[in-house]
């Protein structure tokens, strides 16, 4: 079984699809702290002008310390009426805008809490049944695990997939330094580091940004193209 483990973000960049398209079983990471103005409530796309604006749902203000499941949305409706108004400047210009103003819709639509983790749930759940790649997911929280004596960062995910019965682990690369190959070696687990893929496409009369949210990604692509994508690490110009 191919495990993979990340804190539940706002509509991800295109890598974060890649490691869930090449993993069996993925763990949605709630149980650390929260991180104000993180990639948890924001992502990045398109400025109507020039560069790029953060995308993001605003939530309600919480101590230092406070755990990702525990974060709430402010107010459901306007958070989804914001959304709409950030992406709106996409509908002239960008050729699958109303496929992903639907997309985002969906995941509104089917949310049933003001958590957070609920609402990313559902935004990973929608962007994967657009590109057709299976989102097998457990949220860690709800999860009968032992995560105590955790001794170091690279420890967490250790201890999931030895208890999950994980045969490999896979992670994005820019954490490898947490990790301790030689525990992962004992313990019998694979450890792989996954390149995140790098992309090109036309965004006239926009400038093209790279690692922008998946948003951006599927408004100029056709979900047929992107989806190959995910599945190989080589530089590809979509065009």
């Amino acid at each position: 079984m191919k495990l993979g483990i990340m804190q539940p973000y706002f509509f991800p960049y295109l890598g974060y699809f890649e490691l869930i398209a090449r993993t069996d079983q993925w763990i949605v990471f709630d149980v650390v702290q929260y991180n104000a103005k993180s990639w948890m409530n924001r992502n990045r796309i398109l400025h109507p002008k020039h560069g790029f604006q953060y995308v993001g749902v605003p939530v309600r203000k919480v101590p230092r310390g406070t755990l990702i499941h525990d974060i709430r949305i402010k107010d459901n409706e306007a958070a989804f009426s914001l959304i709409l108004g950030q992406i709106n400047h996409y509908r002239k210009y960008a050729p699958y805008f109303r496929q992903i103003e639907d997309l985002v819709r969906s995941a509104f639509e089917s949310l049933k809490s003001d958590r957070l983790v609920d609402l990313n749930i559902a935004t990973l759940t929608a962007t994967c049944s657009y590109l057709n790649i299976a989102f097998k997911w457990s949220l860690c929280s709800e999860m009968d695990l032992e995560l105590s004596n955790i001794e170091h960062p690279g420890q967490w995910a250790l201890k999931i997939a030895s208890q999950l019965g994980a045969r490999q682990y896979i992670n994005p690369p820019g954490g490898r330094d947490i990790f301790k190959p030689a525990e992962w070696e004992k313990a019998g687990i694979d450890l792989q580091f996954m390149e995140m893929p790098q992309i090109k496409y036309d965004c006239s009369p926009y400038e093209f940004i790279a690692h922008l949210s998946i948003l951006d990604v599927l408004m100029w692509n056709d979900p047929e193209i992107v989806r190959p994508l995910l599945y190989r690490n080589n530089m590809v110009e979509l065009i």
